[in-house]
């Protein structure tokens, strides 16, 4: 690797992780050649006038979440590297197939356990495991959803391995957010860098709201023509807002919060100045148990009194199903490969990365023995919250670990310690880039005959050396990806 004075002059590779951007005998790899030289120019000053261009950019355009810390809550932006990664067309096609092969399975998995159960009564799946799931909703048992569709939008999340494979880490089928920083870091990027993407043929992300809006209406309620789809926020003060908002302006329909809505005669409407409007498909950003007081949570002010009635009777598509997070819990994570195989008789496409449930006594017994080379998991928490990373732990943190597990086993299963790989990213503290851990989120879209897989994705960065939780709730960032055309 050439050692003259520039932004990568200090660059180290971290022993024991796949290096995305520098080969086993530091070489630059061949797709990033070109972009390496480009970013190679810039001066360590130059460089962070850049830095700090995108980040007023994130700023002035609103591009912010918000974070909750001890009571507090604090609102910044998603912090963006100006590095992209690569994925060539080849990986891509690899990734898609396994996502959409995972979404499937997924698809039919939920029908079975909310009507015929055979996946249940054949012994690949035990039953204690769905109807312990706190995601689990007696109300959808029997209830068909429009056009048989339960998780129309998922966020799969992928890490690349030490062994330069893609394993999946996690579906997401409840509430999956993080779309929006894709089309955003994209942007950001373009106005940055200007021609950054000359002589890359390069996958473009800017259709996403467009197909999103043809799948909602592909699920419409029967006997609707046209359908009228709105987006449900929890309010302003929620950390995904920004997404909300730009999501329901890029497709063109309202953003709408519970008091805006309400139910008469079995049917949804939205109040307008022109007076009440019928609402067919609503894709709502609040949890299940938040949805309707009157059927889950008496107390929430964020849902609509009177929504599951009116989905119940077949008068209104939610996007996602109620009751999908009972197969994105961790603890289903396992039997993926059973279940791809059971509902269409395939191999799994992605690996699955070796999973140990807690509430099983010989996999309880092993993870208290190894819980310092294990990651371990909440099975109904998301944003990595709860994730406890087993070599990071002092004693007394493994004891109330322990602890804890003990007391409530279901609630937590356990992984190896996975190897994620490592991407240069620009450290400002440090005057140039650094090796940081990335996993991938894709986005897969379900509708009536129709698939989508989002040809980018979200690249999540862990800022921290040496950390491997990329959450940006955790501090982590992200980049733009590119997935090339050939």
């Amino acid at each position: 690797m050439d050692k003259e004075s520039h932004i990568f002059s200090c660059y180290a590779k971290e022993a024991g992780f796949y290096d995305e951007i520098f080969d086993e005998n530091d070489n630059v790899r061949a797709i990033y050649k070109s972009l390496f030289d480009r970013f190679k120019e810039n001066s360590a000053l130059d460089f962070d006038i850049l830095d700090k261009r995108a980040k007023s950019s994130f700023l002035n355009q609103g591009i912010t979440f918000q974070v909750y810390k001890e009571d507090q809550m604090k609102e910044q932006i998603f912090p963006f590297d100006l590095f992209p990664r690569i994925i060539t067309a080849k990986e891509w096609e690899h990734i898609q197939a396994g996502v959409l092969q995972r979404n499937k399975a997924l698809n039919l998995y939920l029908w079975d356990i909310y009507h015929d159960k055979n996946i249940i009564n054949d012994g690949i799946v035990p039953i204690s495991l769905v109807e312990t799931s706190a995601s689990y909703l007696k109300q959808m048992q029997g209830f068909n959803p429009p056009e048989g569709i339960y998780n129309h939008i998922c966020g799969t999340d992928l890490i690349k391995h030490s062994d330069g494979e893609y394993y999946v880490l996690e579906d997401n089928i409840r509430c999956p957010s993080g779309v929006s920083y894709v089309i955003g870091n994209r942007e950001a990027l373009k106005r940055t860098l200007f021609g950054i993407f000359n002589g890359h043929s390069v996958r473009s992300v800017s259709n996403y709201s467009e197909n999103l809006l043809e799948v909602l209406e592909s699920v419409k309620p029967q006997g609707v023509d046209i359908p009228c789809c709105v987006v449900l926020t929890p309010g302003v003060y929620n950390s995904a807002y920004y997404e909300h908002s730009f999501l329901a302006k890029s497709m063109g329909v309202e953003l709408v919060e519970g008091r805006d809505l309400f139910v008469e005669n079995d049917f949804l409407y939205m109040k307008t100045i022109k007076g009440p409007q019928r609402i067919d498909v609503v894709y709502r950003r609040i949890d299940d148990d938040f949805i309707d007081p009157e059927t889950f949570n008496k107390d929430s002010v964020l849902g609509v009194a009177g929504l599951m009635s009116v989905y119940l009777k077949g008068n209104l598509t939610l996007i996602n199903a109620p009751g999908t997070g009972v197969a994105d819990d961790k603890a289903i994570y396992t039997y993926m490969p059973q279940i791809i195989k059971y509902y269409l008789d395939e191999k799994p496409i992605l690996k699955n990365v070796k999973t140990y449930h807690c509430s099983d006594a010989n996999d309880l017994k092993y993870v208290i023995k190894n819980i310092a080379n294990l990651v371990i998991k909440p099975v109904d928490e998301s944003g990595g919250y709860g994730v406890l990373i087993g070599n990071k732990l002092t004693q007394e943190e493994i004891d109330a670990a322990i602890k804890n597990i003990k007391q409530d086993p279901r609630k937590y299963i356990a992984q190896p310690i996975m190897a994620l790989s490592t991407h240069a990213t620009y450290i400002e503290e440090e005057g140039g880039f650094s090796p940081r851990h990335v996993d991938l989120r894709t986005y897969t879209l379900l509708g009536k005959d129709k698939s989508y897989v989002l040809k980018g994705g979200l690249t999540r960065v862990a800022l921290q050396k040496g950390n491997l939780i990329v959450n940006s709730s955790q501090g982590g960032g992200s980049k733009d990806t590119w997935v090339l055309k050939k």
